[in-house]
């Protein structure tokens, strides 16, 4: 039997590599996007193919819609099916709302919302015309519900997210296509780079109820069971996986 596959977008490092090799380990093909990390995605397509599931690295700035369009050209170009995708590209922008400008509100918009709607249309297309009952996943962030400092852009981009999440679920559900999101909490994307950094680490997750960070290896698992029949009746709705960061009602200012 043929087999499935899913796209990632910004899946050369960070989350997005997690989902990308989680899928792989389902027995997923995978076509793995990024757009400056070249060799983080050569690095995750090698680790695909040792696992004997096939992978290829487009690149792509899928801010733009030209870019959206260069993604999903070289996607068909490579794969002939397309079951599960996944916009986990993303970039978080921090600044104090009264410094705000411009610039930053597009550059975080363009990305974490326009880019991501555009994505998931086309691969909704897709899906749509070979009668795939196929799932779009949407990363988005615990910063919805929770609130920090200096994050005005950013989690409003993300509290979009999850409301196109919703509204994308019920024009999709006649054609089969389910629409989940994920709103990951602090994630480690890989080991602290000196003793400053540990030490961040180690205060912020003392304020986490599970005291640490998430792996993306468990942002790709729960990418791949809601994309799995198991999670076949969930659509429409946002899994928030941060360790229960958002459960406090008071914690000292970290």
């Amino acid at each position: 039997m043929e087999r499935k596959v899913a796209l990632v977008t910004g899946s050369g490092r960070g989350i997005g590599s997690g989902i990308a090799l989680a899928f792989a380990r389902a027995g997923y093909d995978v076509c793995v996007n990024y757009n400056r990390s070249a060799e983080g995605a050569e690095a995750v397509v090698q680790d695909i193919r040792a696992m004997g599931m096939r992978a290829e690295a487009v690149q792509a700035d899928i801010s733009t819609i030209d870019g959206v369009d260069k993604l999903f050209d070289g996607f068909r170009a490579s794969f002939d099916r397309l079951d599960v995708s996944v916009a986990n590209s993303g970039i978080t922008r921090m600044k104090p709302f009264l410094e705000t400008t411009p610039e930053l509100f597009d550059e975080v918009m363009n990305t974490d919302l326009k880019g991501l709607y555009f994505c998931s249309q086309r691969a909704a297309r897709i899906m749509a015309e070979q009668g795939t009952k196929g799932a779009l996943i949407h990363i988005s962030s615990n910063h919805t519900e929770g609130t920090w400092s200096n994050a005005t852009v950013y989690a409003a981009a993300k509290a979009a997210v999850n409301k196109l999440t919703k509204n994308m679920a019920l024009d999709l559900a006649p054609y089969g296509i389910r629409v989940i999101g994920i709103a990951p909490g602090y994630t480690a994307l890989g080991e602290p780079r000196d003793e400053r950094a540990r030490a961040g680490r180690e205060r912020i997750s003392s304020h986490i109820p599970l005291g640490r960070f998430a792996t993306t290896d468990e942002v790709g698992e729960a990418a791949v069971f809601l994309a799995s029949d198991k999670a076949g009746y969930m659509t429409g709705t946002t899994m928030f996986m941060d360790g229960g960061a958002l459960l406090p009602v008071w914690a000292d200012k970290a």
